[in-house]
């Protein structure tokens, strides 16, 4: 027991649903738990009394916007009105479900789904971050699958701004610390400065996990009789969070209590032994139907469990195993402590379930019943404190159609072009540019954070950050695999959210690809701020009406994701940041594409083509501070091609490497710095009379890649029968350390030590001294 757990024990009468029926007028804090006026008279009217206090606390928490999407219902019905028949085929769960699910052949499937736990991280960044691994990773095993991977799309305020020093430590050491002790490996994800994310930072969290089709679990509760196991931990009062007043003296006055704190506090080893339990629950056949216990608790998995089912629950909260004394049933309902499940089970297999959990040393009690009614009543000391139809609470909630505006602001941030700010052009101006980009903090090397995560740990790691996309085996035996990338350029979705959106596709799409994998299915996590706001709900339906319409003309479905809404500081929102991952198969991992310069004289290739195209830019951002004009444009026909002759050409290509922000520039010193080898190219010939163009352009649909020299003609030649522009640029030079140069003809000669000086030592400097300081700390 923590100190977390410690409370004042008092005696309160107990509201229950006779004592809500016999006492209407009494007043209830509705509005301190988040509900409107209308949303607590339509609660009365649904139950014909009022609320108990316990009702009040799972409506209040199951009608957020966290839990419900009220405000995005609208809007993410158009995913499935526009996902085809074909879209579906290899769809085995999708929207809806605790994570989607897609078939990726030889039997096998493959689950995903990346999740936000922004607010948390921000108010205590070591476990917000920690727990919403936790959280995402109970996800991918509610599904019936092994976790096999996780990954970490992150977004901070100014890297150089004292609030950063405190959150970014923090957040990276949370996703390390729980990830490293669950042994999943880290394979990918990004880390953005932007100054709109002060205060607000972004934590999303990725994983995916792997199954054999016929393993695939859903949530639902069926058949009359069958048993509700709560499994894991103990129930505490960490995490009740938006809901914290139902521990104040608004529920009673002089009743000592405090306000409790809003972050869940983890244990990784608990998880990791709860994710071996599963696995053996689900292999033995013990399992009828299971929820994981994250945002609202047990008023979530007991709601959405009975909605989904054919039939009612019974629950008793006393059966609940406590880790505080004194707790309510609102607490016990709302709470959020970390690492439990909750599953049906028939009951001649109840035992078998216990000698399971037994045997991995895990907790688990019966705590109700699958009824033959359409209620879920809840129990507590003998009363009943909660009778209420589960649809209600867990998938009939409240739907907004949200007033909708296009800012006035919006045309003059697009007629901001980008073309009249100064442009480097000498060659020293030009090599100076280089040298600054790379260092600067949205483009310097990440060692400094993936360093603190295992990214090979179970041995399944092909390839993992600063790689393109994080490929990991799923099948020891024939090698097949997976490839997954996540991207957002929130830039570009502030200049056009609908483009933005599809831009953020197609690079995760194209990141996929460049590993030699085929994209199958795609996922998010759509970060905006307040939907109150009608300039933010313009930009989030524009974001959404881009990202279905890009799937649809690209053919792979949105298998799920989530909506994190309120991510601003006062009235000033985030930029409009929808994180777009994409997850592709490999028929065999040991054939990916590795990527950058790999090999000393293999010909350098640059597929696609460069137009004049700043806008949103990374050079903008870093040499001016400016933020206008246009986005690249998207050309997802273009990136279709791209990525089918990028999969083809898979056994014939030793290296390749995205261009994305800060152009070719910028890739050409990722591929030598990561590939450990020099390179001598020209500039591309349509952009040779401007040098900067072709160097800090973010044109789309571009990648580099090298092929052996008698193999240089056979990949031109296949590349223009696939319609892909395609330029020799010339040739991988010496290995490291010895003479290892990038040479750029008319431009410079850049040593690759200077050029890896520049890029590593960033973030050490930034942070280092911070972390050294915290950890000494912590040890006194």
């Amino acid at each position: 027991m923590t100190e977390l757990d410690a409370r004042t024990v008092t005696d309160l009468p107990l509201d229950t649903v006779a004592a809500a029926a016999a006492t209407p007028d009494q007043a209830q804090p509705y509005r301190e738990l988040g509900l409107k006026d209308d949303e607590y008279a339509r609660i009365r009217d649904i139950l014909g009394r009022r609320p108990t206090d316990a009702e009040l606390a799972m409506y209040s928490v199951m009608w957020s916007e966290h839990c419900s999407y009220k405000s995005s219902k609208v809007h993410l019905r158009y995913f499935g009105e526009t996902t085809t028949e074909a879209m579906r085929e290899r769809m085995l769960a999708g929207i809806g479900e605790n994570a989607g699910v897609v078939d990726i052949g030889d039997g096998w499937a493959v689950t995903f789904k990346v999740e936000s736990h922004n607010h948390p991280s921000y108010v205590e960044p070591y476990q917000g971050a920690a727990t919403g691994v936790g959280g995402i990773v109970r996800d991918i095993m509610a599904m019936g699958a092994r976790p096999i991977a996780v990954g970490d799309p992150l977004r901070f305020g100014p890297a150089d701004a004292p609030d950063t020093a405190r959150v970014l430590p923090g957040v990276v050491a949370g996703v390390g610390g729980y990830g490293n002790c669950l042994g999943l490996p880290n394979v990918g994800g990004e880390v953005v400065f932007d100054p709109s994310y002060a205060g607000n930072p972004l934590v999303n969290a990725l994983c995916v996990g792997a199954m054999r089709t016929e393993d695939l679990h859903l949530a639902f509760a069926s058949g009359t009789g069958n048993k509700i196991i709560l499994f894991g931990a103990r129930t505490g009062l960490d995490g009740i969070g938006g809901v914290s007043v139902l521990a104040s003296e608004t529920f009673g006055e002089g009743t000592g209590r405090k306000k409790l704190p809003s972050v869940q506090v983890g244990d990784p080893f608990t998880e990791k032994v709860l994710i071996e339990c599963c696995l053996e629950l689900f292999h033995a056949g013990l399992v009828v139907g299971i929820q994981d216990l994250g945002g609202a608790g047990l008023s979530c998995a007991t709601s959405e469990l009975a909605s989904a089912g054919d039939g009612g629950m019974h629950i008793d909260l006393d059966a609940v195993p406590l880790r505080a004394t004194g707790m309510t049933p609102a607490e016990i309902l709302s709470s959020e402590s970390q690492e439990r499940m909750c599953a049906v089970v028939k009951p001649e297999n109840v035992e078998a379930f216990m000698a399971v959990c037994r045997r991995w040393d895990t907790l688990a009690t019966v705590i109700g019943e699958v009824t033959d009614g359409d209620r879920l009543v809840i129990d507590f000391h003998g009363e009943t404190v909660v009778d209420v139809p589960p649809r209600t609470v867990a998938h009939d909630g409240p739907v907004y159609e949200r007033p909708v505006l296009r800012g006035k602001g919006q045309d003059e941030l697009v007629a901001n072009s980008p073309a009249a700010l100064p442009r480097p052009s000498a060659p020293s101006e030009l090599r100076a540019e280089i040298l600054r980009m790379a260092a600067s903090p949205n483009l310097c090397s990440r060692a400094w954070v993936t360093d603190q995560y295992d990214r090979y740990v179970r041995g399944n790691t092909a390839a993992a950050q600063p790689a393109d996309a994080g490929v990991v085996r799923v099948d020891e035996t024939t090698g097949r695999g997976i490839a997954v990338a996540t991207d957002c350029n929130a830039r570009f979705a502030a200049l056009d959210p609908y483009a933005g959106a599809q831009l953020a596709l197609a690079e995760a799409y194209r990141n996929v690809a460049t590993s030699g994998a085929v994209p199958l299915a795609v996922t998010n996590c759509l970060n905006f701020g307040s939907p109150e706001d009608p300039h933010v709900m313009w930009q989030f339906s524009e974001a959404v009406r881009g990202l279905a319409d890009g799937c649809a003309q690209l053919g792979i479905p949105v298998t799920g994701g989530n909506v994190s809404f309120y991510n601003q500081t006062g009235t000033q929102a985030i930029l409009p940041t929808p994180v777009v991952g994409v997850l592709g198969v490999i028929d065999d991992v040991a054939a990916r594409i590795p990527s950058g310069f790999r090999r000393e004289g293999d010909v350098v290739v640059l597929l696609g083509s460069t137009a004049d195209e700043l806008g949103g830019s990374e050079w903008a951002h870093v040499a001016h501070g400016h933020l206008g004009g246009e986005p690249p444009a998207v050309d997802l026909a273009h990136e279709q091609r791209l990525a089918e002759l990028l999969v083809a050409q898979a056994g014939v290509l030793t290296g390749s490497h995205d261009l994305s922000d800060g152009g070719l520039a910028q890739a050409l010193v990722e591929a030598a710095l990561i590939g450990g080898h020099g390179a001598s190219v020209a500039l591309p010939a349509a952009q040779a009379v401007d040098p900067f163009v072709a160097l800090f352009s973010e044109s789309t649909g571009r990648v580099l890649v090298t092929v052996a020299p008698q193999a240089a003609r056979a990949l031109l030649t296949a590349a223009a029968e696939a319609g892909v522009p395609a330029e020799r640029l010339g040739v991988v030079g010496a290995a490291e350390p010895a003479g290892a140069e990038l040479g750029i003809a008319g431009v410079a000669v850049l040593p690759l030590a200077e050029l890896r000086a520049a890029w590593e030592g960033t973030l050490p400097a930034l942070f280092e001294a911070d972390r050294e300081a915290r950890a000494g700390a912590e040890t006194l």
